[in-house]
């Protein structure tokens, strides 16, 4: 992966203070119900050194340790002094480590059904990463797949005055979201053969349509739509890549505020170049990496 001059700069810098990945397993208490999530941390020298940290969603049905595993940030981003967490939705049954969901209004399954406050569990999860473990507020990236995909756009566009751009993979939009009050930029990946988020949008497919409310999905194409016209861009410009594996469209966009989306051609619903989401899912297609260009890209953009 070729990065550019100002990203390369930026690691090596960081590098300097941070080697070791630190695991650690945290809770926090939110409306009255504990929250649990799974924090990488780097081994930071400089007490006073401010790092990005990147927030990453399991999918419907999942939990903190196969978000891990199925995206492997923790591999990529602790390395180059980043702080990377795996928070966990919620089940009816509290204990249980698997079956969670999140509240993305129109999905998912629990926690749409019992209006969980996930969006306030995500802003206090910001404030303790700030307060806590070193992390720079003007830094802060949220990425997920899936119903953790949805739940990522919710949380740009209502906390968009806490983060800085988000990554959501294999997800959508459903069309009466409101625009945020600020910026944020936004790189989105779809499948162009999913079947659980159709490229052209409408009913969901998949194994489980009764975790949906019934609210049609928006086409793939309107998620890049929303966040071009949320971040005042102008026209969007078409190109390949991977040997025309892969579909790029480019917005011009005000400096600070990029929206790029990629369609990957024989994808499905799995996270591009990562590890199945469990023995079930799709084969993630190797067109693409998301990990390595959602990385790339979050460590272009802060807020200004």
């Amino acid at each position: 992966m070729t990065m550019p001059r100002v990203l390369l700069v930026f690691l090596m810098l960081t590098v300097l203070s941070a080697t070791s990945a630190m695991a650690g397993e945290g809770t926090l208490i939110h409306n009255g119900v504990e929250r649990r999530y799974i924090i990488r941390e780097p081994q930071i020298a400089a007490l006073d050194l401010k790092v990005p940290a990147i927030i990453v969603l399991h999918g419907g049905g999942g939990n903190a340790e196969s978000a891990e595993r199925m995206t492997g940030f923790t591999e990529l981003a602790v390395p180059h002094g980043c702080i990377v967490v795996y928070p966990e939705g919620s089940s009816r049954f509290s204990r249980m480590r698997g079956l969670k969901t999140w509240n993305a209004r129109h999905c998912c399954g629990y926690a749409m059904k019992q209006d969980v406050d996930d969006v306030g569990f995500i802003s206090a999860l910001i404030d303790r990463l700030v307060a806590e473990n070193h992390a720079d507020p003007r830094r802060i990236y949220v990425t997920g797949m899936s119903n953790g995909a949805m739940m990522t756009h919710r949380l740009g566009i209502e906390l968009s005055g806490k983060i800085a751009a988000i990554g959501p993979v294999v997800g959508g939009l459903f069309g009466d979201e409101p625009i945020p009050p600020h910026s944020v930029s936004a790189m989105i990946v779809n499948g162009a053969r999913d079947k659980s988020i159709p490229l052209h949008g409408g009913q969901t497919g998949g194994r489980f349509p009764d975790a949906w409310d019934g609210t049609p999905l928006k086409p793939a194409a309107y998620q890049g739509e929303f966040w071009a016209k949320a971040n005042g861009c102008g026209q969007a410009t078409d190109s390949t890549t991977a040997g025309g594996a892969v579909l790029v469209r480019t917005y011009a966009c005000p400096q600070g505020r990029d929206v790029v989306q990629y369609l990957v051609q024989k994808g499905g619903h799995a996270w591009p170049g990562g590890q199945k989401g469990s023995r079930r899912g799709d084969t993630p297609s190797k067109a693409l990496n998301a990990t390595e260009m959602l990385f790339t890209f979050f460590m272009e953009h802060g807020r200004s």
